[in-house]
């Protein structure tokens, strides 16, 4: 399938049909498989590769593989510019052309492609949001070091206490859309990248009264490439939502405080 290109027009696509998002930065050595295994998971599943000027010519290798493989699209950013703004930009071109389920997946092979089915059922059945959680029963994490099982499940206490949420994986990455659920979300409100786009996507679902499904899943550490976690991510994660929490509570207590005021309706 050719390169999408900006003002390029939507085609037509299947009923009922899902784009999987593989945003990638020096993800050469496993994205063919990653491709390969996400198309072999099912017919309806087609693959955007969103590349940001990757040095290590994965673009151009996302190209070449696009090339035999009429169900996958590359879209090619100026540089590296975040998670969050890749996945938006796959947004875009998901909706503009008409799909009705979105995926994210991470291109190095730490979210098994084959678990895809699981969440696609998921979706089918009803739920607007479906999340591949690796903290509810059923779900693992494999050969992941000690200190990253620590920040995760931090980061997901954190998240859930400040905030209110009931979700046991928040911050999970392996996910899936309703595309009208995207639609009726304000999306130009959302600035965070990383760990922070995955909780705030999440709890903007979460707070509109959508069904927010999760489902087991295997996590698996990357075997090839070097993780994008940094400090700075894992940081600015707790920075915003420690600032989403307060404003959300703040919002929940002056809102309280104005019903108690209101004068009484006439009788």
């Amino acid at each position: 399938m050719r390169t999408a290109r900006p003002g390029e027009a939507a085609y037509a696509v299947r009923v009922q049909n899902a784009l999987v998002i593989i945003p990638t930065y020096c993800e050469r050595d496993g994205l063919t498989s990653i491709v390969d295994r996400v198309l072999a998971a099912d017919p309806d599943l087609d693959v955007l590769v969103v590349d940001d000027n990757s040095p290590d010519g994965t673009g151009q290798l996302a190209d070449d593989l696009a090339a035999g493989r009429p169900r996958m699209t590359v879209l090619h950013r100026a540089g590296k510019s975040g998670l969050g703004s890749a996945y938006m930009a796959g947004f875009d071109l998901a909706l503009d052309r008409g799909y009705e389920l979105v995926f994210e997946i991470d291109a190095d092979g730490s979210h098994s492609p084959e678990q895809l089915p699981t969440l696609l059922a998921a979706l089918r059945n009803g739920a607007d949001l479906v999340i591949g959680s690796r903290w509810m029963p059923g779900g693992r994490v494999v050969n992941w070091p000690r200190h990253r099982r620590i920040i995760s499940h931090t980061g997901t206490w954190f998240a859930r206490i400040m905030l209110g949420s009931r979700l046991r994986d928040i911050t999970s990455g392996y996910r899936g859309y309703r595309a009208d659920v995207l639609r009726t979300l304000d999306l130009s409100t959302v600035h965070s990248h990383g760990y922070s786009f995955q909780i705030e996507m999440a709890w903007l679902v979460e707070r509109s009264g959508r069904e927010v499904a999760e489902r087991p899943i295997t996590f698996v550490e990357r075997t090839t490439g070097t993780s994008k976690m940094s400090l700075g991510i894992v940081l600015e994660a707790m920075w915003r939502v420690t600032v989403w929490g307060l404003r959300h509570r703040t919002a929940t207590a002056t809102a309280r405080i104005r019903r108690r005021r209101a004068p009484a309706p006439l009788r």
